[in-house]
C-alpha cells in the first residue's frame, strides 16, 4: 500500500511540471493532495472506529487501484492534463486518509504500550517512509522510461496491498451507533481537552503548512536552482530517504535514553533551523542533499513520538476519531500552504519559501519548549483515561 503511494504522489508533481512550469498550477496539483485531511479525516476516524480496522486498509488499497488505473490510462493515450492530476492527487490522498488512521489504530488492538515506539517506527519507515522518500527515487528512474510505469507499478502494489490486509487480525471495536457528528465531536473534544495532545495538533499544524508549502515547490526548487533534472529530483528525494532511514536505527534509543519529551523539543528545534539553512544556502547539491537528510531524520523522531503519545493517552475506541481528528486540525491548512508556497514563490522566488517556513518552525519550537514538558507528560498520563501507566510509560 505504502509504494503504491510512493510511486502515484511522487509521480504527480513531476508529470505536472511536463505539463507547466507555472508554480501555481504545480502547487495546486500538491494542494489537491492535501484537501482530504481537512475534508475527510473526521468522517473516515468515525468509519475506523465502527467497522473492522483491516475492511478500512481494504478500502484504501481499492482507492489507490482505481487512482493508479487512471493515471495509467490517460499517460498511455496522451491525455494527461492538470484537472486529471488534480482529480487522481485528491484520490489519492483520500486513500492514505483511511489508511494511516485505520493503521495507526491498529497498534494499541495488535500491540502493549511497551512496543508503541518500535511499532510506530517500523511504521514510518515502511509507510511513511516509502511514501515520502524511498520510493520517489525509483519514480523519477520509471518515468524516464514512460509517464505511465508508476502507475502501473502502482497499480500492482496496491492489490498486493489489499491481499496483505486480509491477513492481519482485527476485532470490530464498534460505537454506540449514535449519531455521527455527536460521535465525531467525542473524538475531538477527547484530542483538545489533553493539553499534550492539544500542544502537539498546533505545533504540527504550524509545521505542516510550511513543509507544504516548500514541498510544493521543491520540484521547481530543485530543477531551476540546483539545475538537476527528473533523475537529479529522485537523487535529492533519496537523500531524504537516507536521513529517515538512519534516523529509525536510533529513534527508540533516543527515546529510551531522553524521554518522548525532550526527543520532541530537540527534533522542533532542528527542524526550525534548517529550512533557514536551507534558504542561506549556495546551491550546492551535496549540501542541500545534507540538509534534506537531516530534517527527515528529525522528521521521524517528531513523528514516532507524536503518534505514541496520542496511543497512549486514548481509550481504543476512539482512538481512530482521535487519530484523524489530529490530522484534520493538524494537516487542515496544508492545502493552503502548498498555494502559499507558490504564490510566494511566483511573487518572490524559491529561496522566500523556505524563509516563510523557518519563522513558523521557530514559532512551533516555542510552543514545544513552553508546553511538552516531562512534568507535562506525567499529569497527562495520570489524568488518562486509559488503565494506569506501566513502568516503561513512566519514563515519559
Amino acid at each position: 500500500m505504502a509504494t503504491s503511494e510512493g510511486l502515484l504522489l511522487a509521480a504527480l508533481p513531476l508529470l505536472a511540471v511536463s505539463l507547466t512550469t507555472d508554480p501555481r498550477a504545480v502547487s495546486l496539483v500538491n494542494a489537491a493532495a492535501k484537501a482530504p485531511w481537512l475534508l475527510l479525516s473526521l468522517f473516515a476516524g468515525l468509519l475506523i472506529d465502527r467497522v473492522r480496522r483491516t475492511t478500512v486498509l481494504i478500502l484504501a488499497c481499492t482507492l489507490q487501484v482505481g487512482a493508479a488505473l487512471i493515471l495509467g490510462l490517460a499517460a498511455a493515450g496522451s491525455w494527461l492534463t492538470i484537472p486529471l492530476l488534480l482529480v487522481v492527487s485528491f484520490v489519492v490522498a483520500s486513500s492514505q486518509v483511511l489508511g494511516d488512521g485505520a493503521t495507526g489504530a491498529l497498534v494499541p488492538e495488535l500491540l502493549p504500550p511497551e512496543r508503541f515506539i518500535a511499532a510506530n517506527t517500523r511504521l514510518q519507515v515502511i509507510g511513511q517512509g516509502a511514501v515520502q522518500f524511498m520510493v520517489p527515487p525509483l519514480t523519477g528512474l520509471l518515468l524516464a522510461l514512460a509517464a505511465g510505469l508508476p502507475a502501473w507499478a502502482a497499480c500492482v502494489g496496491a492489490l498486493a496491498g489489499i491481499a496483505l490486509a486480509k491477513t492481519i487480525p482485527a476485532a470490530v471495536i464498534g460505537t454506540t451507533g449514535g449519531r455521527p457528528l455527536r460521535e465525531i465531536s467525542e473524538g475531538l473534544r477527547a484530542l483538545v481537552s489533553t493539553p499534550v495532545l492539544r500542544s502537539i495538533t498546533v505545533t504540527v499544524a504550524l509545521g505542516s503548512f510550511a513543509a507544504s508549502g516548500t514541498s510544493a515547490v521543491l520540484v521547481l526548487y530543485i530543477t531551476e536552482i540546483l539545475s538537476l533534472g527528473p533523475l537529479g529530483y529522485g537523487l535529492m528525494l533519496a537523500c531524504l530517504a537516507v536521513g529517515w532511514l538512519a534516523s529509525s536505527f536510533v529513534v527508540d534509543r533516543i527515546v529510551t535514553r531522553f524521554g518522548i519529551p525532550n526527543a520532541m523539543r530537540a527534533a522542533q528545534t532542528i527542524t526550525a533551523v534548517i529550512p533557514l539553512c536551507i534558504a542561506t544556502a549556495p546551491p550546492w547539491p551535496l549540501l542541500i542533499g545534507v540538509l534534506l537528510a537531516a530534517s527527515a531524520g528529525t522528521t521521524l523522531v517528531w513523528n514516532v513520538c507524536s503518534q505514541a503519545s496520542r496511543q497512549r493517552l486514548t481509550p481504543p475506541r476512539i482512538l481512530g476519531r482521535v487519530l484523524t481528528s489530529h490530522r484534520a486540525l493538524a494537516w487542515g491548512l496544508t492545502p493552503l500552504g502548498a498555494l502559499t508556497g507558490g504564490l510566494i514563490a511566483a511573487a518572490w522566488n524559491l529561496r522566500a519559501v523556505w524563509l516563510l517556513a523557518a519563522a513558523l518552525q521557530a514559532i512551533a519550537a516555542i510552543i514545544v519548549w513552553r508546553t511538552l514538558s516531562v512534568k507535562a507528560f506525567t499529569a497527562a498520563e495520570e489524568q488518562s483515561w486509559d488503565t494506569p501507566p506501566s513502568s516503561s510509560q513512566s519514563q515519559l
